[in-house]
C-alpha cells in the first residue's frame, strides 16, 4: 500500500473513548506517520486526531425505554457515521463497545462497503444476558477484540474469530498515584475519613444517581460531620456533575480526570456507579460500594433477560459478592449509608475487602501484556488477512 493506512474508530461513550485513544496511540507507535485516523469519539480520541462530527454524549443512553425515545436520533447518527465511512474510505473500521449504536453502524457500513474489515472492540456481555447477540455479531463483523478470557468461547462457538486483548483498566499505572499529595493539596488531614463518590459517565447515570448520593452523604455526615467528601467529574459529563454537586449543602472536593487516581489512593472508601471505575478503584486499593439505577420499566424488562449474579467485574470473576452491590430499589439511602458507613468506621473490614478486591483482579488477567498494543496488532492482522483474500 503506497498511501498511509486509514483507520476509522467509532466510540459512543467515555469508556469507549478511552479505548479508542489507547488503540490510536498503539497504532501510531507501530506505524508512525503511515497511519491516520477518522471516526466518532470523545475528547481523548480527539487528542489523538479523531475529529468527531458530533458530540457523543447524546449517545450515552441508559435503559431500554430511554433507547426507544432516542431511536430517531440514534438512527440519524448511524446514517452520519456510515456516510463518514463512505466518504473517507478507511482500510478498516473498529467499533468500540456501545452495542446498540455500534451494531447498527456495523450493519450500515457492511451494506455499503462489504469488503472493508469490520472489527468489534468489546463484545456484548452475552454471558450475562441475550446470548443470541453472539450470533448477530458473528454475522456482521470480521473479528472481535475481547477484554476477558471468559468472553471468547461464547463468540467462537458462534463462528466469530476472537482475540483476547485484556482490559486497559487492569493496566492503569497506579505507581504514581499519590493519595497523600491529594490530601495535602485539598487540606484533608492524613487521618481524616474521605469518601470518594464516582457518579458515572453517562448523563442518565448522573441524573439518577447524584440525588441518591447527596442524600447518602447527608446521612453519613450527620453521624460524622468531619468526614470529607470528594466527587469525580468524568470528562464527558463534567459540567453536569459540577453543576449538580456544587449545589449540595456541604463542602465537596470536585475532582477532574487528572486527579482521579490520586483521589482513589486517598479515599478511605468509595461509593461508585457500576462501571470500569470499579476495576480502577480495586487497583488503587480503595474498598467500595457499588450502586446502579435505570428507568423502572427498563429494569422490569431487563430482569427478564439478565442471568448474571453480579454486575461488578471482579465480583463476577471471583463468583463472590466481594464489593456490596445495590441495584435499583436496593440502591436506597439507608442501604448505601449502611454499607459505606461500615467501610468508613471499620478499618479491618475495609482492609479485608480491599485485599479481596485486589486478589480478584488476578482472576481478570491483571499483569498481562498491554491491551492497546495487543489490540493494534490484532487490527493489523485482520487488515492483512482481508487484503490477502
Amino acid at each position: 500500500m503506497n498511501r498511509p493506512l486509514k483507520i476509522m474508530l467509532v466510540a459512543a461513550e467515555a469508556s469507549g473513548d478511552a479505548l479508542g485513544a489507547g488503540l490510536a496511540q498503539a497504532l501510531r507507535k507501530r506505524l508512525g506517520d503511515t497511519v491516520s485516523f477518522v471516526g466518532i469519539g470523545g475528547p481523548r480520541m480527539a487528542a489523538e486526531g479523531v475529529v468527531s462530527p458530533f458530540d457523543i454524549a447524546e449517545l450515552s443512553i441508559l435503559g431500554w425505554i430511554e433507547g426507544l425515545r432516542a431511536y430517531g436520533m440514534v438512527r440519524r447518527r448511524v446514517r452520519e457515521t456510515a456516510a463518514l465511512a463512505e466518504r473517507e474510505q478507511p482500510d478498516a473500521v473498529v467499533l468500540i463497545d456501545s452495542w446498540g449504536f455500534t451494531i447498527r453502524v456495523a450493519e450500515a457500513i457492511r451494506a455499503a462497503r462489504p469488503d472493508v474489515p469490520l472489527i468489534k472492540y468489546v463484545g456484548p456481555q452475552v454471558w450475562a444476558s441475550r446470548p443470541v447477540r453472539a450470533k448477530t455479531l458473528a454475522r456482521t463483523v470480521d473479528h472481535l477484540l475481547a477484554l476477558y478470557s471468559f468472553d471468547a468461547p461464547w463468540f467462537e462457538r458462534a463462528g466469530l474469530p476472537t482475540t483476547v486483548v485484556g482490559s486497559s483498566a487492569l493496566h492503569v499505572d497506579m505507581d504514581h498515584a499519590d493519595g497523600a499529595a491529594f490530601r495535602a493539596r485539598r487540606g484533608i488531614a492524613a487521618d481524616a475519613k474521605l469518601l470518594l463518590i464516582l457518579p458515572g459517565s453517562r448523563p442518565a447515570e448522573i441524573a439518577r444517581m447524584t440525588p441518591v448520593y447527596e442524600a447518602t452523604v447527608a446521612r453519613l455526615k450527620a453521624l460524622n460531620p468531619l468526614m470529607d467528601v470528594a466527587v469525580v467529574a468524568a470528562g464527558t459529563v463534567s459540567k453536569d456533575v459540577v453543576g449538580r454537586v456544587s449545589a449540595w449543602p456541604f463542602r465537596v472536593h470536585l475532582v477532574d480526570e487528572a486527579e482521579k487516581y490520586d483521589a482513589m489512593r486517598a479515599a478511605t472508601a468509595a461509593l461508585a456507579t457500576s462501571g470500569t471505575v470499579s476495576t480502577e478503584l480495586a487497583l488503587a486499593g480503595a474498598p467500595m460500594v457499588i450502586a446502579y439505577k435505570i428507568g423502572g420499566l427498563s429494569y422490569e424488562l431487563m430482569k427478564r433477560v439478565v442471568t448474571a449474579k453480579h454486575i461488578t467485574l471482579f465480583n463476577i470473576a471471583a463468583d463472590q459478592r466481594i464489593a456490596p452491590e445495590f441495584i435499583q430499589g436496593e440502591a436506597s439511602v439507608e442501604n448505601l449509608a449502611g454499607a459505606v458507613g461500615r467501610l468508613l468506621n471499620d478499618p479491618e473490614a475495609a482492609a479485608e475487602q480491599a485485599r479481596r478486591q485486589t486478589a480478584a483482579l488476578d482472576l481478570m488477567g491483571r499483569g498481562g501484556p498491554d491491551p492497546s498494543a495487543l489490540a493494534a496488532e490484532a487490527v493489523l492482522k485482520v487488515i492483512e488477512a482481508k487484503a490477502a483474500r
